[in-house]
């Protein structure tokens, strides 16, 4: 069996393989929706803050290719974190493989960024169960009618509940004694490169002036008729939408010629990007799977120093209502869109500031470390 394991090193430039031939002692394994070679966000600005002082496998949902023979890939990250795609075909088969790559049968932290891992429960032993909800993943295109229940049953399980911002927070305390608000922070200093002399890629800077820009996941959360109906009151300005596609197909993205799709982006290639925005955008529909969201991309854009148009997210409104522009219609963004193109962002990165010297990742990280510290003694 263990001849039948894949381990791969990530360095800079190419992944390396060698053979696995032994499990290892972790303190932490984590349960996670998101591939970690995906669009880079919360899991992996957490984890990787977390893997600095524990030794950590993340385990991504199963990835089943019949004609490949080994049990699942493992990807070395660093010399403390470790990703596990698992070659199954399930979620509750993913129990029958750790023993080839946990040495440990008590885990010290179990930690869970979706319930549909919770079968795992059943069969692996962990001192702490940690649950970071940062999507209400049940709203989400496609969700299985079951998740609902799993997560009630992860939320009765976990020791701690961490929340990806202040809907969730709100939503989930009515259910559990120990719920701690962590929403999306930011690494100022990475964005901030938007803002010096980096030099703006061929794809982007190929696209004609004025540009509003949005990036992230395209998705049934993005209003794509908000952006149709824009981009033709607009045609001078050139709308940018960088980011892979999730649940929606080509066919479903409106077309034009001031509308650019430059797919997805290297966490380390975005400010890069960004520096090219005239104007950042957030135009999310205002549906089940926004409900709770609470964007990461907002400080992020801050960082770059970016004006910023959004619809409604109630987050947003709550949190940064002063200074980013709300909006609602398409005559609500076409306005917002030429009245920005028209004025100074002075006192909007005054305020900016203010937002920012407050939270950062490394921040998030070492509090709920702490938190972590006072149910593991």
């Amino acid at each position: 069996m263990l001849n039948n394991l894949k381990k791969t090193k990530i360095n800079s430039e190419k992944a390396v393989t060698t053979v696995h031939d032994q499990g290892e002692y972790y303190d932490m394994i984590v349960f996670c929706h998101l591939r970690w070679q995906f669009v880079y966000q919360r899991p992996q600005h957490i984890i990787s803050r977390m893997a600095t002082t524990m030794k950590v496998l993340l385990i991504e949902e199963p990835w089943h290719k019949p004609e490949n023979q080994n049990l699942g890939s493992l990807m070395i990250v660093n010399e403390n974190l470790h990703v596990l795609q698992p070659n199954v075909t399930s979620i509750e088969a993913i129990a029958g493989i750790i023993p080839s790559y946990v040495k440990n049968n008590n885990i010290p932290v179990g930690w869970f960024y979706s319930a549909s891992f919770c079968p795992l429960l059943e069969t692996l032993e962990f001192d702490t169960i940690v649950y970071d909800c940062m999507d209400e993943l049940s709203l989400f295109k496609g969700a299985p009618a079951h998740l609902i229940d799993q997560e009630k049953y992860l939320m009765a399980s976990a020791d701690i509940i961490f929340t990806g911002g202040k809907s969730l927070y709100e939503s989930k305390k009515q259910f559990h004694s120990d719920v701690y608000c962590f929403p999306s922070s930011v690494d100022e200093e990475h964005f901030a490169k938007a803002r010096n002399g980096i030099s703006i890629p061929s794809d982007i800077g190929d696209v004609k002036a004025p540009i509003v820009g949005y990036y992230g996941v395209i998705d049934e959360r993005i209003d794509l008729n908000l952006l149709r109906e824009t981009a033709e009151s607009l045609p001078e300005v050139s709308f940018v939408m960088i980011g892979p596609l999730a649940k929606i197909e080509d066919q479903d993205l409106p077309k034009a010629s001031n509308i650019h799709y430059l797919g997805m982006k290297t966490y380390d290639e975005l400010p890069s990007y960004l520096k090219a925005f005239d104007i950042a955008m957030m135009p999310f529909a205002l549906n089940d799977a926004t409900k709770f969201i609470s964007p990461t991309k907002t400080l992020e854009y801050m960082a770059a120093g970016k004006s910023i148009i959004s619809t409604k997210i109630v987050d947003v409104v709550r949190d940064y209502s002063d200074c980013v522009s709300l909006i609602e219609t398409t005559s609500d963004f076409t306005e917002a869109i030429t009245s920005l193109l028209n004025e100074s962002s002075q006192q909007t990165n005054t305020e900016y500031q203010d937002i920012l010297k407050n939270t950062c990742w490394d921040s998030t990280a070492e509090k709920m470390k702490a938190i972590l510290k006072t149910f593991t003694k």
